[in-house]
């Protein structure tokens, strides 16, 4: 079997990606890939068409929708039982709405670009995370990051809003959060070892670069090169979580001294006072958790993409 199986989401992008079905289609033609087409029936179906489709021995897997879509392919493509058989090779269409994860491995978010991408196979190895804690005491993969606390609520609030797509609804979302969410709960980190206690505001482990379309949590990160990065941003008063959301935009929320820069493989969470609200790759873990066990798998996938260093 030398095709690829093409899962999409027709749903992703507040249904957006439906619309651009059978612009998808006709690129993938032009270019010469022939596929096989299956679109999503539910949320989850994706973790089951990615598994059977590695076990059925696809070469390569398309998730065709955004960051909720790839998390599932990617976690289908983790669970499955492979018999010495290789693990597919992963490839994305960004048709949703934030596609964090795409920039973050150089696939550009236009469409026909992106084909263009997949026509070219050139493939890297990336790393992946997995996490255990909140809803998912047995674990779960994630692909682009993990988020805790004030992040996490801005996601809350996003997908609420369905008048707004892609980063206009985080935006929006991040002035009802600072309302909502302005005392930091504290944690216990600890990260390879070193141990960190106080108050967080917002804790990012990234994979990626990227979350909510817009917001640069870790902007040098690397998918590919065997560490997770972390943003650890400590309790600012309410007046200044605008100011400092905004250094998000650039990526330059280093310079401010409540935020402290980190790289580590594996960390671990735990409520001291409050909760943990968390999300991996937008997809919620839990809103009120009380511990959280985050492992990096060291180049577990390849990924279709764009040489290191070239232009998407």
């Amino acid at each position: 079997m030398n095709k690829p199986m093409l899962i999409y989401n027709s749903t992703a992008g507040n249904g957006v990606a439906a619309g651009k079905l059978l612009q998808v289609k006709d690129l993938l033609t032009q270019a010469g890939i022939d596929f096989d087409l299956v679109i999503t029936a539910a949320p989850g179906h994706a973790i089951q068409l990615a598994r059977q489709a590695a076990e059925d021995g696809y070469p390569v897997v398309i998730a065709a929708g955004g960051d909720g879509t790839v998390n599932e392919v990617v976690n289908g493509l983790m669970q499955a039982e492979l018999n010495g058989n290789k693990r597919p090779v992963l490839a994305v269409l960004p048709v949703g709405r934030g596609n964090d994860f795409a920039y973050g491995v150089g696939i550009p978010q236009e469409t026909a670009a992106a084909v263009n991408v997949l026509a070219g196979s050139y493939r890297r190895k990336i790393d992946i995370g997995r996490f255990v804690g909140g809803d998912y005491p047995q674990g779960r993969y994630f692909a682009n990051g993990v988020g805790l606390g004030f992040d996490t609520v801005v996601g809350f609030e996003a997908a609420k809003i369905k008048w707004l797509h892609g980063a206009g609804s985080y935006l929006v979302a991040l002035v009802r959060t600072i309302f909502l969410y302005a005392k930091a709960p504290v944690y216990e980190i600890v990260m390879d070892g070193e141990t960190l206690r106080q108050p967080f505001l917002m804790v990012s482990i990234m994979n990626g670069r990227r979350m909510g379309g817009s917001f640069y949590m870790t902007p040098n990160s690397n998918p590919s090169d065997n560490t997770f990065d972390l943003c650890l941003a400590g309790q600012v008063s309410q007046i200044g979580i605008l100011p400092l959301a905004i250094k998000f935009f650039s990526g330059t929320q280093h310079q401010h001294p409540a935020v402290r820069m980190a790289q580590a493989r594996q960390i671990s969470v735990r409520a001291i006072q409050g909760t943990i609200p968390a999300h991996a790759d937008g997809e919620t873990i839990c809103t009120a958790g009380q511990e959280l066990f985050v492992e990096l798998i060291p180049d577990a996938l390849e990924v279709v993409t764009i040489p290191e260093g070239a232009q998407a």
